[in-house]
């Protein structure tokens, strides 16, 4: 009976609306399997865009705010890291934080990644930030450590070897937008809404927010989007610079995540280590003179 019990609510937790079945499938892969292992908290999932995905769940608590899917087939490499608080608007919870660092570090170590697509399987939004609701339940002696690991996440998604695709098909408001802002490009769809909105709280952007955006866009503009927390959508967005490609929204409101997977199967077939040597030599060669970005890379350039 514990048995059955378990099953259904197994399978109730991943039924989905009609009205977003096709979405889901590409973003959430629906859950009808073979077999499934709930002790190690694995599941293998059906066919996702003609290829098969593997989904881990890295906690028992809220185990459904995160869904990280190693495509295969001719996509294998390719790893998509969905965020899925539709309740909180995929706000950055505690555990929604501790999630992500075990993903990023499973990414880290896994030598057959070749690009991340980091994106959301809630309709209508990427993220909208803190969870200021969670924040008010802190003890005030949470607060710092948990902002503090927070912003350690953002500089650990930054910090990943490989090239990381911020699919945008919704809001990404404050953390949310820093979050976008950590990974090398960012996709949105024509009707997403960003912008750093955090001193109508009179606070400052808090995870890298005040470095990326000006390194982005520039520093007079970064200046104004900040001073003035206005927000821009997806098309205001590409013109500025902000995200490289602004696509109309589709149906399914998924379109700036199947233009990123386009890009990452773009990225797939090239050298993989090239790729990793270009990514650090992009970053660190940003912060210093032309010559002194170059020099450290002569020998890989000689292979």
């Amino acid at each position: 009976m514990a048995v059955l019990v378990g099953c259904r609510s197994f399978w109730q937790s991943f039924r989905v609306q009609a009205a977003h079945r096709q979405s889901a499938c590409r973003l959430a892969a629906a859950f009808f399997s073979r077999r499934y292992v709930l002790s190690n908290r694995v599941v293998l999932c059906p066919r996702l865009n003609g290829h098969g995905a593997v989904t881990r769940y890295y906690s028992s608590d809220s185990k459904d705010d995160l869904r990280v899917r190693y495509l295969d087939g001719e996509d294998s490499g390719i790893v998509v890291v969905g965020i899925n608080r539709p309740k909180a608007k995929n706000a950055i919870s505690k555990n929604l934080v501790k999630m992500m660092f075990e993903a990023v570090e499973d990414i880290k170590k896994n030598k057959k990644v070749r690009s991340v697509i980091l994106c959301s399987l809630v309709p209508g939004i990427f993220c909208a930030g803190a969870d200021l609701k969670e924040r008010a339940k802190m003890h005030q002696s949470e607060v710092g450590p948990f902002v503090s690991k927070a912003r350690a996440l953002i500089t650990e998604l930054g910090s990943l070897p490989v090239p990381t695709i911020a699919a945008i098909d919704g809001a990404a408001l404050g953390g949310g937008l820093e979050m976008a802002l950590a990974c090398d490009i960012r996709i949105s769809s024509n009707t997403a809404k960003m912008g750093l909105v955090e001193t109508k709280l009179a606070i400052i952007p808090g995870a890298g927010g005040t470095q990326r955006l000006p390194r982005v866009i520039g520093v007079s503009l970064a200046k104004e989007l900040i001073f003035a927390a206005r927000v821009v959508d997806g098309t205001q967005a590409q013109q500025m610079g902000l995200v490289s490609h602004s696509v109309e929204q589709n149906d399914s409101g998924d379109a700036a995540y199947l233009r990123a997977l386009e890009l990452a199967r773009e990225i797939n077939p090239q050298g993989p280590i090239a790729i990793r040597m270009a990514k650090l030599a992009i970053n660190q060669g940003i912060e210093v003179s032309v010559v002194s970005g170059w020099v450290p890379l002569r020998f890989f350039i000689l292979l």
